[in-house]
C-alpha cells in the first residue's frame, strides 16, 4: 500500500497519512458513483438538501478540530482556520436554501407554449480543490453538486488530504454509499479523473493546471467551471483614505500569508501621496509577527519549501532589477517569509507578471488614474481589483474600468452573500456561489406543451 504523508509546514512533523488511490481504479471509482447516482437524484431537492443539512451542528461541534487541522496542516494562523471551519457548519442551512431556490422549476409561457425549465443533475461531478482554504473550497464544489443531485469524486490537494478527508468524513456520515467519494494523490490522480466517464470538472488551482484540464476535457466536451487564481491590483486615488487604505493592503497582501487567489498582489497609487501611502503601509508590515499558526503570530508559514522558493525568487529577482525594499526583504527562515514591501517595482519584473501566492505587496507610482488603470489592466489575470478613493462617483468609474470579475470599492472585491464569486479573462471559466452559479452543476432541460 503506498501512502501519501502530510507534514506540517512550521514543523516539518508528519501529521498523518492516508492511502494514494492507484489512479488506475479512477474509472472503477467513477462507474461507482455513477451507480449510486441515480437513488440520490431520486430523493428529490429539498430531500436531499434536508439530508445534507443535518451536518450543520456537526460541523459546529468540530470547529475547533477542524481549524486547529487546517493550521496543522497548511499554515495558516488558527484564527483564520477558525473562521474558516465556522463557516462549514454555519453557513450550511443558507447555502442549502440558496440552492434549493435557484434550482426551483421555471415556467415561461408566450400565449401559444408553456415552457418548464428543469435544473436536473448532471451526473458525476470531479472535484478537484486547492490546499489554501482546504475545507471551504472543496465545500464550495460539493454542496452544489450534491443538493443538484450529483455524485462526487473528490480529490483533495496533495498538500492538505487531512483536512479533505475530514470534510468528506462529515458529510459521508449521513450519506448513501458512494455518493461522495476521495481519492488521495497529485497529478496522476488529478489526470486519471479528468479523463475519466465523470460528467463535470470542478476545479480551483493555477492557471496551467486549469489550461490542461480544459484541453483534456475538450475530447468529450466535459463541463468544466475553474477558478484559476490572479494577479489582483489595488488603484490609491489621490484622495483616499491612507491609512485606511494601507490596513487593507496590508491584510489583504499578507493574509494566509499571501496564498489566498484575491490577495493584492500590485498597487498602484498616485504620485501626489505615494510617500504617505508607502510610509503607512512600512510601518504596518514593519511589526507584523511570522511564526507558528498555533500560536499568537500574524502571519504563517508557506504552504511547502516549493512556494517559499518561488515566492523568493521573485522578491530576489525584483530587488536585483531595481526594486526599493520598504519592509522586510529578509529574515526569512524555513518555511517562513516575513511580510516584505518592495517600492520601485516596474513592469518588466516577473513579480509584476506572474503570481507570487506569497506575503508581498509591491508598490508602484503612478502619475494620472489613465495610467493606473492601464497597467492595473495589463495582465492575462482578472479575478478581483480595489480602488480606494474618497470621491463615491469617481471611484466608481475607476472601478468599472477595471478587467475583473469582483471589485472592492473601499473594500475587499468580494460581494454580498448571494453574488457570484467570478473571473475574467484567464483568471477562471465559469464561476461559483449565486444562483447562476449553482445553476452550473446541472443540465438544463426545457419541456414544452401548447398552452
Amino acid at each position: 500500500m503506498e501512502t501519501l504523508k502530510s507534514y506540517n509546514p512550521a514543523t516539518g512533523e508528519v501529521l498523518g497519512e492516508v492511502e494514494i488511490t492507484p489512479a488506475g481504479e479512477v474509472p472503477n471509482i467513477v462507474a461507482r458513483a455513477k451507480a449510486a447516482q441515480p437513488a440520490w437524484s431520486d430523493l428529490g431537492l429539498e430531500g436531499r438538501a434536508e439530508l445534507i443539512n443535518t451536518t450543520a451542528d456537526i460541523f459546529v461541534d468540530r470547529v475547533q478540530k477542524h481549524g486547529e487541522l487546517m493550521t496543522k496542516e497548511m499554515g495558516k494562523p488558527i484564527k483564520e482556520a477558525i473562521g474558516e471551519a465556522k463557516s462549514l457548519g454555519w453557513g450550511i442551512a443558507e447555502e442549502l436554501r440558496e440552492i434549493v431556490e435557484a434550482l426551483q422549476p421555471e415556467v415561461v409561457e408566450d400565449g401559444r407554449l408553456r415552457s418548464t425549465i428543469y435544473h436536473d443533475p448532471l451526473g458525476v461531478v470531479g472535484a478537484i480543490t486547492p490546499w489554501n482554504f482546504p475545507m471551504s473550497m472543496p465545500a464550495w464544489m460539493i454542496l452544489p453538486s450534491l443538493a443538484a443531485g450529483n455524485a462526487v469524486v473528490f480529490k483533495p490537494s496533495e498538500e492538505t488530504p487531512l483536512c479533505g478527508q475530514a470534510y468528506a468524513d462529515v458529510l459521508n456520515g449521513v450519506l448513501p454509499n458512494d455518493v461522495l467519494i476521495v481519492i488521495h494523490g497529485a497529478d496522476d490522480q488529478g489526470k486519471a479523473i479528468v479523463q475519466s466517464d465523470v460528467d463535470m470538472i470542478a476545479f480551483t488551482g493555477s492557471r496551467e493546471a486549469g489550461k490542461h484540464i480544459m484541453r483534456e476535457a475538450s475530447g468529450t466536451l466535459k463541463r468544466v467551471v475553474l477558478e484559476l487564481g490572479g494577479k489582483d491590483p489595488m488603484i490609491v486615488l489621490g484622495d483616499a483614505d491612507i491609512v485606511r487604505a494601507a490596513k487593507f493592503a496590508a491584510s489583504n497582501s499578507f493574509r494566509n500569508a499571501g496564498q489566498v487567489c484575491i490577495s493584492t498582489e500590485r498597487i498602484f497609487v498616485m504620485d501626489s501621496i505615494a510617500q504617505e501611502f508607502e510610509q503607512a503601509l512600512t510601518e504596518i508590515a514593519s511589526v507584523m509577527t511570522v511564526g507558528n499558526g498555533m500560536g499568537d503570530a500574524d502571519v504563517g508559514p508557506m504552504v511547502n519549501g516549493y512556494q517559499r522558493d518561488h515566492v523568493l525568487g521573485q522578491v530576489e529577482s525584483a530587488i536585483a532589477a531595481g526594486a526599493k525594499v520598504l519592509a522586510g526583504g529578509d529574515g526569512h527562515y524555513e518555511n517562513f517569509v516575513v511580510p516584505t514591501v518592495l517600492g520601485n517595482v516596474t513592469d518588466e519584473m516577473d513579480i509584476a507578471n506572474a503570481e507570487t501566492f506569497g506575503p508581498v505587496a509591491c508598490v508602484t507610482r503612478v502619475s494620472s488614474v489613465d495610467e493606473a488603470v492601464e497597467k492595473a489592466n495589463d495582465t492575462h489575470f482578472g479575478l478581483g481589483a480595489v480602488v480606494f478613493g474618497g470621491d463615491a462617483e469617481e471611484t466608481t468609474e475607476v472601478a468599472r474600468r477595471l478587467t475583473a470579475g469582483m471589485i472592492g470599492i473601499n473594500s475587499a472585491p468580494g460581494g454580498a452573500v448571494g453574488t457570484p464569486w467570478v473571473g475574467a479573462l484567464q483568471s477562471g471559466f465559469g464561476f461559483h456561489k449565486s444562483a447562476d452559479g449553482h445553476k452550473q452543476f446541472t443540465q438544463t432541460r426545457v419541456v414544452t406543451t401548447r398552452a
